[in-house]
């Protein structure tokens, strides 16, 4: 099977765990795009969505599911959601689209994260995919150095030869050259560094479930 395929086989799987009738949190990404094509089959049993990027809701509203701000909703049951890494533990590596930070908002209004990937995301230490870190602009240059004391090479994230702004008006630090064997620790150490939003490092908020997608069909891993 394709990568495509296995993105599509994903998202199909991952309708198995959308309650009729619960407003559903939606991820974003090229995997969740198939699972918003397959969410079109049962939208008149899904009341709402509370989405975690521009380019999501947009997908959303064009199969006719209402997309309704995080406050004006409680608790989620579930957030569906890919991965650009994830660890036999469930901890994740997010953000190569950029939308990291209201992923993890919605993440952490969820009782339950589903993660869907293909099976080159799982890995047994994070770190080989570039790191995204969303950062207020004033702050990259001295993030930049406390990465480089971690062994970390940052970098700003471009589009058209311009830094990247995100759906929240901020910029993307690429990290590279880092092996995350806690993550944990580091998601709460990073955290805390003047002028970041977000480190794109979820541990707090890791998977419960990943549907994996491989040859021989969908693995479900629980954590």
């Amino acid at each position: 099977m394709t990568q495509d395929e296995l993105k599509t086989l994903v998202g199909q799987a991952a309708l198995h765990y959308v309650t009729p009738g619960e407003v559903v949190g939606v991820g974003t990404g090229s995997t969740v795009n198939k699972f918003i094509e397959a969410l079109a089959s049962m939208k008149d049993r899904v009341p709402g969505a509370v989405s975690s990027s521009e380019a999501s809701t947009a997908r959303l509203k064009a199969i006719g599911i209402p997309v309704l701000e995080a406050n004006e909703v409680g608790e989620l049951s579930v957030y569906i959601d890919g991965a650009d890494e994830i660890d036999p533990r469930g901890h994740m590596v997010k953000g190569g689209g950029a939308a990291l930070t209201r992923e993890k908002i919605v993440a952490a209004q969820s009782r339950r994260f589903v993660c869907i990937a293909d099976e080159s995301k799982l890995v047994q230490t994070l770190g080989a995919f570039p790191l995204p870190v969303e950062v207020i602009p004033m702050a990259t240059a001295r993030l930049v150095r406390q990465f480089a004391a971690l062994g970390g090479q940052a970098r700003v994230r471009l589009k058209d030869g311009q830094a990247l702004v995100t759906d929240n008006g901020q910029h993307i630090l690429d990290v590279t050259g880092l092996r995350i064997t806690d993550p944990l620790a580091f998601e709460s150490e990073v955290n805390q560094w003047p002028g970041v939003v977000t480190v794109g490092v979820f541990a707090h908020q890791k998977a419960a479930v990943c549907l994996l997608g491989t040859p021989a069909g969908v693995k479900t891993l629980n954590f």
